[in-house]
């Protein structure tokens, strides 16, 4: 009965849905009462072990549902079990990882076992009690016809169920669709306004500009929408705004709608880049193994930038680097830093910058350059976070080893209460934006352009049911000539876009951005 009324979100887990009838286990019981001694052994082992995979899959999509906001997809998302005991790693220690994981695969091993096993005793209470099981199987049957017919519910969730059927043929749907998406890609792929454009003809409108592409980690629109988080929030983002206007900046402020939520940080990056809707790990694998031009590799190929990675989350090798066209990549080996670790990310994003600053920006007559820089002291669990200290202080990173002893939070307490869940993760953009924007009001020049956005939304624990796919993107200059380009978006002055600012699919900003920043025709129009 758990097996087949148990939903598989977590968020949906209420009394009441373990009131229902379930239809499927009515007529298995009654398959199971009416098949000779041999095949009925047969059908058992059958049933529990399918019962066994089919809360199993539940499981998974409980897990997934709350980190990525849909359901688990049994073709393409079992590389994501890898990024998950990593998470936990870097979040709660290793001890607790590796105790997870092996209860995990415990349970996955059990399951079918215990399944069947149940499944085989009240297969031999119904045969011992043919008679009683009769009458009850035909009594449910009837009751489950009247309430279907009837629709009547129970706390607003219908008595009669037929749930686990409809699970099944949803997974086969998504089995069979998984399968196909590939071919759909490639044919999507195939498709690139930009990809015989000259390199002479790539971009002339940012030529002699630094520019510097930022993905804040899980910058989405609830912080912005959300009461609790949107009114300080939004105080920070008004007052960064007029300290890079006293700096000799604009900026302007749009929505995107990315592929994803809660999780997944690359899809969302190589989805603004290479102008596909990235969502899936499979899409990016067909990505990165061929040849569409991304932005950051237009940049490259005109030969007028060098193009620098700054990833302190990757950990190991990144071998797609090379094909987003990053001529040299800093990951978090390269970047000198000797201080904590906070949670997942792997150190601060105001010791990033300053090491960005001293390893490349900072260099003195160096040739323009692209930046891909992706900060991630907003990445989940949001705790403990880092704090913005004097830049004199930040040395090589050791310093936060005191601070975070001091000051730092336990994300295990702070995860027993989703209100602070919430005023920590807007704590954490606030840093983020804050590390930022300082940067480039004190480094940056006349000649740079930032670009900066959010990968995803957070999770369901910051979020609530049902977010929006949407989040924040700024354009920050200090030529005027950069913002007039793109005057026609439609997009809100300042570093907080206004609610009914336009609102584009993510693949949608690159053919936008390199058709604004494109070769200049006569009468001064792209």
């Amino acid at each position: 009965m758990f097996a087949l009324l148990v939903p598989n979100d977590i968020t949906q887990i209420e009394f009441g849905r373990f009131l229902r009838i379930p239809a499927e286990g009515v007529l298995v019981a009654g398959l199971l009462l009416v098949l000779p001694p041999k095949a009925r052994r047969v059908a058992v082992v059958v049933v529990g072990v399918f019962l066994g995979l089919l809360t199993i899959v539940k499981v998974l999509d409980m897990g997934s549902y709350w980190t990525l906001d849909r359901s688990f997809d049994l073709v393409l998302d079992w590389i994501l079990l890898d990024d998950a005991q990593s998470f936990m790693k870097d979040s709660l220690g290793g001890a607790v990882a590796q105790a997870a994981t092996i209860g995990v695969i415990a349970l996955a091993l059990a399951l079918p076992v215990l399944m069947t096993l149940a499944v085989v005793r009240i297969s031999r209470l119904m045969v011992r009690n043919r008679h009683t099981a009769s009458r009850t199987l035909l009594v449910l049957g009837t009751v489950w016809i009247t309430c279907s017919t009837l629709t009547l519910e129970f706390g607003g969730v219908p008595v009669a169920s037929h749930s686990a059927a409809w699970l099944v043929e949803k997974r086969i749907e998504s089995v069979s669709a998984g399968l196909k998406d590939g071919e759909a890609f490639q044919k999507e792929a195939a498709v690139d306004a930009f990809a015989d454009v000259p390199p002479d003809q790539l971009l002339t409108g940012l030529r002699g500009k630094d520019v510097l592409i930022t993905f804040i980690e899980s910058y989405g629109r609830s912080a912005i929408d959300d009461p609790q988080m949107g009114e300080p929030l939004g105080e920070t983002l008004a007052r960064k705004t007029k300290e890079l206007e006293e700096a000799g900046y604009a900026s302007q402020s749009g929505w995107l709608r990315s592929p994803i939520t809660g999780a997944g940080s690359w899809l969302g990056h190589s989805t603004f880049l290479s102008g596909l809707w990235i969502k899936n790990q499979q899409r990016y694998r067909n990505l990165v193994s061929g040849d569409r031009l991304t932005l950051t590799e237009a940049f490259r190929r005109t030969g007028a930038w060098r193009t620098v990675g700054v990833v302190p989350g990757t950990q190991k090798a990144w071998p797609e680097g090379k094909y987003f066209g990053l001529e040299h990549i800093y990951d978090s080996d390269q970047l000198g830093y000797r201080g904590p670790k906070f949670s997942w990310s792997t150190m601060p994003d105001q010791y990033t910058l300053k090491a960005f600053q001293e390893l490349e920006h900072g260099k003195k007559d160096r040739e323009p350059m692209m930046a891909e820089i992706i900060l991630t002291s907003s990445h989940n669990p949001w705790a403990p976070i880092p704090r913005t200290i004097p830049e004199e202080r930040i040395g090589d990173g050791s310093v936060y080893h005191s601070l975070q002893k001091a000051e730092g939070k336990d994300p295990k307490e702070v995860w027993q209460d989703p209100s602070d869940v919430r005023d920590e993760y807007r704590k954490s953009i606030q840093y983020s934006v804050t590390s930022l924007v300082d940067f480039v009001a004190k480094y940056g020049s006349k000649d740079t352009v930032l670009i900066f956005l959010g990968d995803h939304q957070p999770n369901r624990t910051v979020t609530g049911d049902n977010p929006s796919h949407d989040v924040p993107v700024s354009v920050v200059a200090q030529d005027p000539e950069v913002l007039e380009k793109i005057s026609d978006w439609g997009w809100t002055d300042g570093l907080k876009p206004a609610d009914d600012t336009p609102v584009w699919r993510m693949d949608k900003f690159r053919d936008r951005f390199m058709t604004a920043f494109g070769p200049q025709q006569p009468g001064g129009t792209s």
